[in-house]
């Protein structure tokens, strides 16, 4: 029997193997070293997700394989695992106040942005509910179409939305913070206890099938981080992977975005794209409006909260969180209670619109 969240069948053992996905490697090396050479912010994600993105809108077949993102999912769990400590389990009795923040940032967020693409893209109702959820496209485009949205116009809002945030983001951290990102550390990563690591990936593997199994969104990096988290608090196992590993994660999520383009025209995003930028726009400054909020309740610096309220990926935004140190546990928790938020809410707004249909 599959499993949703670690892929491992045939077929999929097949993508790994194939020409398309060999493609996607070749086009994105080279256009990670470009954009390193000309000093873009998270140059090994921005520079593959671009390439790939107009390789797939120019008809190239090209395909990510379920298996190689679940590698690098469980790659960034590890990593965020290794900044849970004790004292971070303290602070997060504070965080109940940004849970709450988060929830009427969701609701309002919702609210606005659905009515601007009911009234002025003439999106109908339930697709502009879905298409401004900020986040949580798997689930969404299943109930989408579930509910006969219109699922390009969702996918299509969803995916522009994603491409700004993760090209817009790390330029305003590096030109507007003192942030920087993280330098490789001179670490001695063969000296340590190897053993810790397949500790690590079988107590992350049993949390991962827990987690798909009750549903817990984004179980293969929520099940890894508190795997990794647990086992290094108890001080059972810990294992500090290479920093280099986190630009293998960079490029193979950035190249994932631009896969999505796969099945869209430029026609086709085209037409969405100036009211997705509206959209993405008034998301980004009502994430603003509740990330200064939450400033009063929590003492983490504004660009972690920023980082925690913007409507991009969870898997993206972690990432950039690791590669700019920003507070990677609290920013993944806030993206991981987001998607809950969004899978509890919609249900619940879909069924107040259909009574008031009645």
């Amino acid at each position: 029997m599959q499993n949703s969240s670690i892929p491992l069948n045939i077929n999929n053992l097949k993508q790994l193997i194939s020409k398309n996905f060999f493609l996607v490697i070749l086009i994105s090396i080279p256009s990670a070293i470009v954009a390193d050479y000309f000093r873009i912010p998270l140059a090994w994600m921005i520079g593959p997700m671009l390439a790939i993105s107009i390789a797939a809108l120019m008809g190239m077949k090209v395909v990510m394989p379920k298996l190689a993102l679940s590698g690098i999912l469980i790659i960034l769990g590890l990593h965020i695992g290794n900044y849970i400590d004790q004292n971070l389990i303290n602070q997060m009795v504070n965080w109940i106040w940004t849970t709450i923040i988060m929830f009427f940032y969701i609701i309002v967020s919702i609210f606005i942005v659905s009515k601007y693409l009911q009234k002025f893209s003439n999106y109908k109702e339930k697709t502009s509910i879905f298409s401004a959820a900020p986040g949580a496209l798997g689930p969404l485009m299943i109930l989408a179409e579930y509910e006969k949205s219109d699922l390009s116009q969702v996918a299509t809002s969803h995916l522009i939305r994603l491409i700004i945030i993760i090209t817009v983001f790390p330029f305003i951290i590096v030109n507007f913070a003192s942030t920087e990102p993280l330098e490789i550390e001179k670490f001695n990563y063969l000296g340590q206890n190897h053993f810790n690591l397949i500790i690590l990936l079988v107590g992350s593997i049993i949390l991962i099938l827990l987690f798909d199994k009750i549903k817990i969104p984004a179980a293969l990096l929520s099940g890894t981080l508190v795997a990794s988290g647990i086992l290094q608090i108890t001080d059972i196992a810990s294992y500090k992977l290479p920093d280099e590993s986190i630009n293998f994660c960079l490029l193979i999520l950035g190249a994932s975005v631009g896969c999505r383009f796969a099945e869209k025209t430029i026609k086709e995003v085209a037409k969405n794209t100036i009211h997705s930028l509206v959209a993405t726009f008034l998301l980004v400054i009502l994430g603003l409006v509740a990330a200064y909020i939450a400033t009063f309740f929590v003492n983490n610096n504004i660009l972690t909260l920023v980082l925690s309220f913007c409507p991009g990926g969870i898997y993206e935004v972690a990432v950039i969180a690791i590669a700019f140190d920003l507070d990677p546990d609290f920013v993944s928790f806030h993206h991981i209670i987001r998607l809950l938020i969004i899978l509890f809410i919609i249900p619940v707004i879909l069924k107040l619109v259909d009574r008031k249909k009645i």
